[in-house]
């Protein structure tokens, strides 16, 4: 069952298994270079440290190599909190060479598309990284491979489960060779209407088109594999839907859902006939969508409808999408955009 949805965690579940299942195809995973620690059971050997300076002390620390809010750390009322979310893996080198640049091969982690090469490394925080697409019966599932040192593949290429993509590197923002590594990514699609959204927001060039970050929402990669290892059967949308939900926000009915097409395993119950009055979104507290629901409240703006209860403020655990504490909440600036992203409602 979801956190603060009631049964619909069981209706999602069961939407999925409405689809055709001669459609759905198992996942097939494989680990993203030759690193195989993470299903070994040894994280510092499989994730790439960071460099940490908290409350005077220098370290670096494996555990922000991980997914999940597990960077700039700070104290909040006596409470540890971690305010900087990571949205991958950061998989460290097996081999480097007499140079110490990493050789290692960064591979397909499921058969697919390549839709994206970035070839000129300034010009995304990612540095020189390639997006393959996946769809295993429920919609596109978008992986990531950032920080190359060089690319392999083309945009419209197909993929094999493990075929090379490129070679692991450290192109992109604030990453050294001391730190070299392959970040990957797991992700939803947002919006084919990305760059009007991205036009309205910003004065600065969008070089990626559709498949510039800011459009892709990570799940918990490094978990889905330790999960599928211990269950090959289990898909991405299970392991979606399964993620825990920290806010549900209500939106016009007017928004075009494009989630709801990509992904029809999120909507609890059938598809309204007409436009309901509104949806109601559950998100998780990186903003991964995790369930949808038609609603009968009228509502002109993106608002907060629920919120998990935490005593950390709102805004450090929900990548600053949130305002408030305890049992209230509201949008920010940036959050009622992401919002408005990642439902159509602009």
């Amino acid at each position: 069952m979801l956190h603060g949805l009631g049964g619909l965690g069981a209706a999602i579940v069961l939407g999925l298994a409405g689809l055709a299942t001669a459609q759905i195809q198992p996942m097939g995973l494989v680990l993203p270079t030759e690193n195989s620690a993470l299903l070994a059971g040894s994280s510092g050997a499989y994730f790439q440290f960071i460099d940490r300076t908290f409350e005077g002390e220098k370290s670096t620390p494996w555990e922000g190599g991980q997914f999940g809010f597990v960077r700039d750390p700070r104290r909040i009322g006596g409470r540890l909190a971690y305010s900087r979310f990571h949205e991958g893996m950061d998989v460290k080198p097996v081999r480097r060479d007499s140079r110490g640049d990493p050789l290692d091969e960064v591979r397909a982690i499921a058969a697919g598309t390549v839709l994206h090469v970035a070839k000129v490394s300034s010009q995304s925080n990612y540095g020189r990284y390639i997006v393959v697409k996946h769809d295993w019966g429920y919609g596109p599932f978008l992986s990531l491979y950032a920080h190359l040192r060089e690319a392999s593949v083309e945009p419209g290429d197909k993929v094999a489960t493990g075929q090379k993509l490129g070679i692991m590197g450290y192109t992109g923002a604030g990453i050294d060779q001391r730190r070299a590594h392959t970040h990957v990514e797991l992700n939803l699609f947002l919006s084919s209407r990305f760059e009007q959204w991205h036009n309205s927001q910003f004065n600065t060039p969008n070089h990626h088109g559709m498949y510039n970050g800011l459009n892709l929402i990570g799940l918990d990669i490094a978990g889905l594999f330790q999960k599928h290892a211990a269950n090959p059967k289990l898909t991405a949308a299970e392991f979606v839907t399964t993620t825990p939900t920290y806010y549900r926000v209500l939106v016009p009915g007017s928004a075009d859902m494009e989630l709801i097409k990509n992904y029809p395993w999120l909507l609890a119950g059938e598809m309204p006939s007409s436009k309901p009055a509104s949806w109601e979104i559950a998100f998780s507290s990186w903003g991964l969508p995790v369930a949808i629901k038609a609603s009968t409240s009228n509502c002109s703006l993106p608002s907060v409808t629920w919120v998990k209860d935490d005593p950390i403020p709102h805004y450090y655990n929900t990548r600053g999408c949130l305002t408030g504490s305890g049992p209230t909440a509201k949008l920010t600036v940036s959050g009622m955009n992401f919002v408005k992203l990642a439902c159509g409602a602009f």
